[in-house]
């Protein structure tokens, strides 16, 4: 946006000295004027407007400009404060780090408590529980004749 406003400045000045440089535009009723080549016979209240135009312009680019400036301030504000409160938060873990080593220091060295074996994890060591059923859970026992068949056993044979 800072580019843009710099190029309408630029432009609107550049149609402020093309016109002044033609003293004959300001001292007759019409003035005439060689753009690309293409010759343009403006009037006095054209000419009044065309100035206005090209004051408006001139303000449209300065707008532009400063809200291109001001974006740029606040975006680097932004980064700004986001470092600072990085490099605080950086300090903060490193003392919080120190102290933590201090206080490992000081305390006096404890063996480590043997892992849990809680491979059921019902919250019971499982060496502690026994391996054997419930005592109230009936299990049901199996007779020759409920055993699953697979493959041919069980089958006549066919023959094959």
């Amino acid at each position: 946006m800072i580019v843009l406003g710099l190029l309408m400045i630029v432009l609107a000045g550049a149609a402020v000295v093309a016109v002044s440089w033609d003293e004959a535009a300001t001292a007759t009723t019409t003035a005439s004027f060689t753009v690309f080549d293409r010759t343009f016979q403006l009037s006095q209240l054209e000419f009044f407007f065309a100035g206005a135009i090209t004051g408006a312009v001139f303000l449209f680019g300065v707008a532009l400009m400063f809200s291109g400036m001001r974006r740029s301030a606040v975006q680097r504000r932004r980064l700004r404060d986001s470092r600072l409160e990085a490099r605080d938060r950086v300090s903060r873990l490193e003392r919080e780090k120190q102290e933590l080593e201090r206080r490992l220091e000081e305390t006096p060295e404890t063996p480590a408590p043997a892992p849990v074996a809680d491979r059921d994890r019902d919250g019971v060591d499982d060496r502690d529980e026994s391996t054997a059923p419930h005592p109230r859970a009936d299990v049901p026992h199996q007779s020759a004749a409920d055993q699953l068949v697979a493959g041919r056993r069980g089958r006549p044979a066919t023959g094959r």
